[in-house]
């Protein structure tokens, strides 16, 4: 009994960014057991443990099951899901939704750009339809160029924002495409621009991609993180060629049914890519997650959850105002509207009765400030440190 109390004894711990720790036991045959492990039934390639039974011994439903076990050593990185973040099953979940139906998009699209280069049409000239594909392409070039040093700097701190936007986008391309044939002394113009929005979907998507594997590979394991998702979009989006090909006979004579079915698959796309988003919780602070994080400080004294402060974080790129803050403002600027907030952390007493006061403010834009006034500098450099601290503890701030 004593030698197997003592291999229950915690050996090691281990922390993943703002996660609470959790300690590693030796199971009684021997087998390492990890505390507070999360449980995702098959996918999480570890036995869970019943009453009266160590974790380390048994089968589990992979055990009975080998295909499952299969598909979750094919399509999950290894050491999943303590391998990756938390939001990661929700975020891949919903994002398999969204290349099913954005793949089944493409292939009307593709088929309303072949009908208009004129496949299958005895009169049409294969030296125009060739001058149509190189000025298209072309012109996507010079647009991903273009787009990677204007905006290039931004994708990385914006990346859900960016994320969202280049989906939408492509929505828009493919929609221009079905269009074309309709128009054809327009069609060139009409693929060149689809193309050139297609590249810059190409840009942001791929960019943004790497930053969200960047924040879901929680072991140095970003090569394994990308692989998998590379496979799990490659195994969807053979589930839309073979539904594509039982699809475009269906809806090739009839342009309206083709377009209809074009609605409802852009719809299901872009909802299941905002609830992809909005599933990610990034523990990093970008510039509207900070002033979300400010300001609740400011008027309620607590620091922000990463949870809740990407709950509450615009998913428009552009639509939030930029951060402003002011340090030491004389307090005849302020607004005489701006009325120092009643539930400010600070203002515990020492906050009065000096002039001129230290004033700090964050300032929305157009929108009212919310200043704070400390006539006690160290008392107040004392308590923005502390919060600084568990700021730095929440968040991914080295």
């Amino acid at each position: 009994m004593a030698d197997s109390a003592s291999l229950r004894g915690q050996l090691c711990t281990e922390q993943f960014g703002s996660r609470a720790p959790r300690g590693c036991h030796a199971a009684a045959d021997g087998s390492l057991q990890w505390d507070g492990a999360r449980r995702w039934g098959w996918l999480s390639g570890a036995p869970t443990a019943k009453p009266g039974q160590d974790a380390g011994g048994g089968g589990g439903p992979w055990a009975a099951l080998p295909v499952l076990s299969g598909l979750r050593a094919v399509l999950l990185p290894q050491g999943f899901p303590d391998s990756v973040s938390p939001d990661y099953l929700s975020y891949q979940l919903w994002d398999s939704v969204q290349a099913f139906a954005s793949s089944l998009s493409g292939s009307l699209a593709t088929q309303a750009v072949l009908q208009g280069l004129g496949v299958g049409d005895a009169k049409a000239s294969v030296s125009a339809a060739t001058s149509t594909w190189l000025l298209k392409d072309s012109t996507g070039m010079l647009g991903r160029i273009i787009f990677a040093w204007w905006k290039g700097s931004k994708l990385d701190c914006n990346a859900k924002q960016w994320r969202l936007f280049a989906d939408v986008l492509n929505d828009i391309a493919m929609f221009l495409e079905i269009m074309a044939p309709m128009y054809p002394i327009f069609f060139t113009m009409t693929v060149s621009t689809s193309n050139l929005a297609k590249c810059i979907v190409g840009v942001a998507g791929g960019a943004t991609r790497a930053a969200l594997t960047m924040h879901q590979a929680r072991r140095n394991n970003m090569a394994d993180v990308s692989a998998k998702d590379s496979s799990q979009e490659t195994v969807v989006n053979l589930g839309g060629l073979l539904v594509s090909l039982l699809m475009l006979p269906l809806v090739s004579s009839c342009p309206s049914l083709s377009l209809g079915c074009f609605i409802l698959l852009t719809a299901l796309h872009i909802y299941a890519n905002y609830r992809a988003v909005r599933a990610l919780v990034l523990e990093t602070l970008n510039e509207s997650r900070l002033q979300l994080v400010l300001k609740h400080f400011l008027q309620t004294g607590q620091v922000l959850e990463p949870a809740s402060a990407n709950r509450m974080e615009p998913l428009w790129t552009g639509f939030w105002p930029s951060l402003s803050l002011s340090l030491g403002v004389p307090l005849h600027h302020l607004v005489s509207r701006q009325k120092q907030p009643s539930a400010s952390p600070m203002d515990s007493g020492e906050c009065r009765n000096s002039w001129p006061p230290k004033v700090h403010r964050i300032n929305g834009g157009c929108r009212p400030s919310l200043p704070v006034a400390y006539t006690s500098p160290s008392k107040a450099h004392g308590k923005l440190w502390n919060k600084g601290q568990e700021v730095c503890k929440i968040w991914k701030i080295r």
